[in-house]
């Protein structure tokens, strides 16, 4: 099924981080905004990372984001997928970055995942650092684990 990013990038000119998964589950798309799944750890391990709750609103996760010069977004803009499995992802468009990196002095980009990692690095060619993913398919990794892994992106 062909399907089209609807959620916008969170930045802005403080951002120093950009932190980019593969592509919306069927969730985020639903609820229009990142890591919709109440099972994927994204917020749960960010917050931690951040020393801070878990936001839960999305007015609550742009202003944690922000807060620690953390922009979001992801690297495919359309593509063919299964639900929401990476692995089923064909015929990719990726987003065009310029205006994050116009606008933020991005210091480092993280990819939460593989499947962004590989995507990133064979589309856009810059610098990217792969995390673990958060999505509950990685069960391999305990949320502890991850928290402690991803505290690479404030150091």
């Amino acid at each position: 099924m062909k399907a089209v990013h609807n959620i916008e990038p969170v930045f802005d000119n403080n951002s120093r981080i950009l932190i980019l998964g593969s592509f919306p589950s069927v969730k985020s798309r639903e609820t229009e905004f990142f890591y919709g799944h109440p099972q994927n750890r994204f917020w749960r391990v960010t917050a931690a990372v951040c020393g801070c709750g878990v936001p839960g609103t999305v007015e609550e996760k742009k202003r944690m984001l922000l807060g620690n010069h953390i922009a979001l977004w992801d690297v495919i803009e359309s593509c063919d997928i299964e639900g929401s499995s990476d692995s089923s992802i064909r015929n990719v468009r990726i987003n065009d970055f310029t205006r994050i990196f116009k606008t933020a002095d991005i210091r480092r980009v993280f990819a939460n995942g593989s499947a962004a990692y590989e995507l990133y690095r064979r589309h856009v060619g810059n610098s990217i650092t792969r995390l673990p993913s958060t999505s509950p398919a990685n069960a391999a990794w305990s949320t502890r684990r991850l928290i402690d892994a991803w505290r690479v992106i404030l150091e």
